[in-house]
C-alpha cells in the first residue's frame, strides 16, 4: 500500500504544476483606493468596483466629487463611459480604435513577470511589474489560480495570466502613485441589468 502511494504523489504534484487557471465568468470584486505622494487627489476616500459577466465588465469608480463607470463588452470591442459630476451626467461611446486611443499610454508597455508572491483574499498572487514607455513602472498582483472572462477593462490587464487584484497607476504628469486592493470578492451571477447603458439623462459626448 506504501509504494502506491509514493507513485501517485509524484504524478499528482506534475499535474498541479500544469494546471490551468479556472475561468471567472461571473463575480463582482470590491477594492479599496490609496493614494500616496504629495499633493491632493480626486481619488481620495473613492472606492472601485469591477463586475464581471461572461465577456462584458464594468468597472465603478466612486469618489466624492464624481463618479464613473466603463461598461465593456468584449464581444463587440465597444466601450461605454458613464460620468457623473454633480447633477452634470455624461455618457461617451469608443470603438475599438477610440479605444485604444483612450489607453494610448500602455502601447509598448512591458511587462517583467517575477515569482515573488503575496495573499490577496486567500489567492496567492504573483508579481508584475510593469514599465511604460515613458519610464513609469508599476506594479500588479494577479491571482494564477483565477482569470477573468473579459480581459479589456482595465486595458492593461489582458495580457496578464491570471486575475489581477492588486495594482498601481499614476496619473500623467503626477508623482503621485494610487494603489488598487482588492478586499471582497463575490462570485454570485451577476444582475444584466448592470450592464444595461442608460437611454436619457445623459449629454452625449464625442
Amino acid at each position: 500500500m506504501k509504494k502506491l502511494f509514493l507513485f501517485i504523489v509524484p504524478v499528482l504534484a506534475s499535474l498541479n504544476l500544469y494546471a490551468q487557471p479556472k475561468v471567472v465568468a461571473e463575480c463582482t470584486v470590491n477594492f479599496t483606493i490609496t493614494v500616496t505622494g504629495e499633493g491632493s487627489s480626486p481619488l481620495n476616500n473613492a472606492a472601485k468596483t469591477l463586475y464581471i459577466k461572461g465577456r462584458q465588465s464594468r468597472v465603478d469608480i466612486v469618489a466624492p466629487s464624481f463618479k464613473q463607470s466603463v461598461i465593456y463588452d468584449n464581444n463587440a470591442d465597444v466601450a461605454v463611459i458613464l460620468r457623473e459630476i454633480g447633477n452634470d451626467k455624461y455618457i461617451s461611446t469608443l470603438d475599438s480604435v477610440k479605444w485604444k486611443e483612450q489607453n494610448k499610454q500602455y502601447d509598448g508597455m512591458t511587462v517583467a513577470l517575477t515569482n515573488e508572491t503575496k495573499t490577496i483574499l486567500g489567492y496567492e498572487c504573483k508579481k508584475a511589474i510593469a514599465t511604460l514607455k515613458n519610464g513609469n513602472v508599476f506594479t500588479m498582483y494577479y491571482a494564477t489560480a483565477i482569470t477573468p472572462s473579459a480581459t479589456e477593462n482595465p486595458y492593461q490587464f489582458k495580457n496578464l495570466p491570471g486575475f489581477v487584484l492588486e495594482y498601481e497607476s499614476q496619473p500623467e504628469g503626477s508623482k503621485q502613485k494610487i494603489t488598487y486592493t482588492a478586499n471582497k470578492i463575490n462570485l454570485n451571477p451577476v444582475p444584466v441589468a448592470t450592464f444595461e447603458i442608460p437611454t436619457k439623462g445623459y449629454r452625449i459626448l464625442q
